[in-house]
């Protein structure tokens, strides 16, 4: 591989809407139920749970981090480019996509 083509991982990205409690509720359940699932996952590297107040609803994007794309396969199945809602998540949510985005990772500076 040239130098400077090598990736560092897979980002996968992932936008939902809430009410300013339902996006507390979000956080809430993804810091207490769904990193610690996640962190058991071989490959898993972390995440980034992001907001922003919008007039009419907060704007939630979720940015995990993987070794690989088999590394999301062992989270997301068969088809990695589905979005993972479990039920306690879409009720604190009034919209989120169904599908994600996955970007290689070619720089990290938070390391």
């Amino acid at each position: 591989m040239a130098q400077g083509t090598e990736t560092m991982g897979i980002m996968r990205s992932w936008q939902a809407r809430a009410s300013k409690v339902g996006a507390d509720a979000y956080v809430a359940f993804f810091r207490e139920r769904l990193a610690p699932e996640l962190a058991r996952i071989p490959g898993y590297r972390g995440a980034l749970v992001l907001r922003r107040t919008e007039p009419d609803a907060v704007q939630i994007t979720v940015q995990t981090f993987w070794e690989s794309m088999d590394a999301v396969g062992r989270f997301a199945g068969a088809n990695p480019s589905r979005a993972v809602v479990e039920g306690e998540a879409r009720a604190a949510l009034l919209s989120f996509d169904d599908t994600v985005r996955h970007d290689e990772v070619a720089l990290d500076s938070r390391r």
